[in-house]
């Protein structure tokens, strides 16, 4: 529903403001300024408030912006200091202010099992004996077995080891420290098997772990008369919310699809519970009575979902929204949707405002907002008269409008846009709605314990799973099924999104000032994807890579490049550090080398451990590639370090002239002592990359 006036959207107006004010603190340092925020907020509110109570005496009727004005200003010093507030780091008693001792911890996340190691956050609630705040995430090395040996609400005992969490190292890497950030983390423990002693048991919200033990239980009933695992983690992460289990190939096929959102208990999700729940209250009344009825069910049953499904944030966020529309359309026949949306956000955000840097409520409600906003203004550009291709119309609307709005933003964290993202939501619409209310008849069932009827729905449960994830497997695996390496700026995704609301505007309001907005956004946004395209293609670049316990160099001219790592391509460390770094390059051409082997192209010559890139000359020494020919003496610009070797130090300063020495992350700490003891007194500039984030020399063609 579009708005005709601001007074019908007024959280949509207080809304934006204070979304301003929230983004400028959480990407400026705004701590110094915290006194100057709280002066603004009390001057201005004191103000408005006088302006609102001597309206008359002030004739502030002759000056009806300042009102807006004043409020606006509240609202965004508002957003500064809730955001600032609510960082764990600006309380007194945060863990890390005290002097290292034994921590006592609560769990207060669902641990995770993966990959040999199990994950938990938990709060730190003292050190030594003092009472302390905070988050902390511990990781210890487990087997199987073991695995659930750790519980949410658990009261643990682990020694004070901790340290900060790593930035990222390399161009383009994700940002992990960020990303706990946002979530109040930002210290994290790797503890030895032993070192985690379990005090008590059951300490944390109950409401939480009933909730948790129930989505369990849930699960085990999956696994009872369900024999495919990948079914099993579909249905798990489909109804429940639950993605431990989720394989990797399932979920590249769903991503690949442009149908991720299916595998993310959110709105959408809510949204079907919610009409379910509508349908079968459709028998009682019209009257208010009957009304009120249906709603306050509705709620309760919206709420016992959530609860079924851990009471996840995503599912957190979905409810509320449903329960402000269930509660508009029950007490205000005239609510704007949009507004109610916004009244939703506001109200996370004032609970917490690091919310409004999580992709997943990024992407919540621009998808719904999109499917308010635009879905009406491209369903009404085509009159289409027959009911069942209506019907595929509004489908296709719906599919088309949440694309557009979550389009930039999507390009910017994935850096991939799914080509058939049409065809694949209108495959799944059905099944993926099938299976939720399949899902939930089958839980049902075997809850309340039916013999005769559990296998067989749980057959025909399984079965649709493994026919929708095959589907978009073989969906994902046509010719151009998406595109991929699409990186872009912070203020390129910005122009995209503008652009995008300027063309709905365009197509609602059919103003030509719209079409040369739209234009001038298109300009600007083609003149800065174009400009750094020319920028790579006319540059090279000598990039020494923080690869931790590996070795990798990437030599690049234009988008060209070659790789020399001991990595494969296919190692995760690869996809993790190196492959982002190669596509945000716009590398197109590369060449994955070893250590060990020789190349010789227009742009680099390898020959044992000595190398050439254009004009600079690099002697590598590792510990298989250090013999040095005898009696050569040779300028070279750069001598590079790695895998802890132990060659003639002496020797090679005789027999080669270098001023600088990159030293790779995974050498030893004897060994980088050992380089700067032989630089002292000399002009030789050592450049350790253990714990240090990547160096990069860009030079002109």
């Amino acid at each position: 529903m579009l708005a005709t006036h601001k007074g019908e959207i007024p959280y949509l107006i207080y809304l934006l403001p204070f979304m301003a004010g929230v983004a400028l603190a959480l990407n400026v340092p705004m701590l110094p300024w915290l006194k100057a925020a709280h002066i603004i907020f009390l001057f201005t509110t004191v103000v408005f408030i006088g302006f609102n109570l001597f309206y008359r005496s002030f004739k502030v009727y002759r000056f009806t912006w300042t009102g807006g004005l004043l409020l606006h200003i509240v609202l965004f010093t508002a957003g500064i200091i809730t955001t600032v507030k609510f960082d764990d780091r600006q309380v007194s008693t945060y863990f890390e202010k005290l002097p290292a001792g034994k921590m006592l911890l609560r769990i207060n996340s669902e641990p995770q099992f993966k990959n040999g190691f199990i994950r938990f956050t938990a709060s730190v609630k003292a050190v030594g004996k003092r009472a302390t705040s905070g988050n902390l995430l511990v990781s210890q090395p487990v087997d199987s077995a073991h695995a659930a040996q750790y519980n949410y609400g658990d009261e643990v005992v682990i020694p004070g080891q901790y340290r900060a969490i790593d930035p990222p190292f390399n161009p383009a890497e994700f940002n992990y420290k960020q990303y706990l950030s946002r979530q109040n983390i930002y210290a994290q423990a790797f503890l030895q098997p032993g070192e985690i002693v379990v005090i008590a048991h059951n300490t944390g919200n109950q409401l939480v772990a009933y909730s948790l033990h129930l989505r369990q239980r849930m699960i085990s009933l999956f696994k009872q008369h369900m024999h495919s695992k990948e079914a099993i983690a579909v249905a798990s992460t489909l109804i429940l919310g639950y993605k431990a289990e989720l394989d990797d190939q399932v979920l590249q096929a769903y991503a690949q699809t442009g149908t991720i959102h299916v595998l993310s208990v959110s709105g959408t999700h809510v949204a079907i519970v919610f009409w379910l729940i509508s349908w079968v209250l459709g028998f009682l009344g019209r009257g208010r009575f009957w009304r009120l009825t249906a709603a306050t069910v509705s709620f309760l049953l919206i709420w016992y979902y959530a609860l079924l499904s851990g009471l996840s944030p995503a599912v957190c966020r979905a409810a509320v929204m449903i329960s402000f529309l269930i509660i508009g359309q029950n007490f205000n026949r005239q609510i704007n949707t949009l507004n109610l949306l916004a009244a939703s956000a506001f109200l996370l955000l004032l609970i917490d405002p690091f919310l409004l840097a999580d992709v997943g409520f990024e992407l919540s409600y621009l998808s719904v907002a999109g499917l308010i906003v635009f879905q009406p203004v491209i369903y009404n550009r085509f009159d289409v008269q027959n009911r069942w291709l209506d019907k595929l119309w509004i489908a296709c609307s719906a599919s088309l409008a949440a694309q557009a709005a979550t389009f930039a933003l999507s390009v910017y964290y994935f850096h991939q846009f799914p080509v058939y993202f049409l065809a694949s939501n209108l495959f799944i619409a059905i099944p993926s709605v099938l299976i939720m209310y399949g899902g939930m008849h089958y839980l049902l069932v075997s809850a309340i314990g039916v013999p005769l009827f559990i296998k067989p729905i749980a057959f025909l449960f399984e079965q649709s799973i493994l026919l929708m994830d095959h589907g978009l497997a073989f969906i994902a695996h046509l010719p151009y099924a998406y595109t991929s390496k699409l990186w872009i700026t912070n203020a390129e995704q910005w122009l995209l999104f503008l652009l995008t609301v300027l063309v709905c505007c365009l197509f609602y309001y059919k103003k030509s000032v719209f079409l040369h907005l739209a234009l001038i956004c298109l300009l600007f946004f083609s003149a800065s994807v174009s400009w750094r395209k020319i920028e790579m293609q006319q540059s090279s670049a000598l990039t020494f890579l923080n690869l931790k316990k590996h070795t990798g160099v990437v030599f690049r001219q234009g988008n060209r490049g070659v790789v020399l790592t001991d990595l494969a391509d296919t190692d995760k460390a690869f996809k993790y550090s190196v492959q982002p770094y190669l596509d945000s390059s716009g590398i197109r051409q590369v060449n994955v080398i070893g250590l060990d082997r020789d190349i010789a192209i227009a742009f680099l010559c390898k020959k044992k451990n000595l190398l050439r890139f254009l004009d600079k000359n690099i002697l590598m020494v590792t510990p298989t590639l250090v013999g040095i020919d005898k009696g050569r003496t040779a300028n070279v610009d750069y001598l590079f370090v790695a895998g802890s070797p132990h060659p003639d130090w002496q020797y090679l300063r005789r027999q080669f002239s270098y001023q600088q020495v990159i030293a790779a992350s995974n050498n030893s700490e004897r060994l980088l002592d050992t380089l700067a003891k032989g630089a002292a007194g000399t002009e030789i500039k050592i450049n350790a990359l253990k714990r240090n984030k990547s160096i990069i020399i860009v030079s002109k063609r």
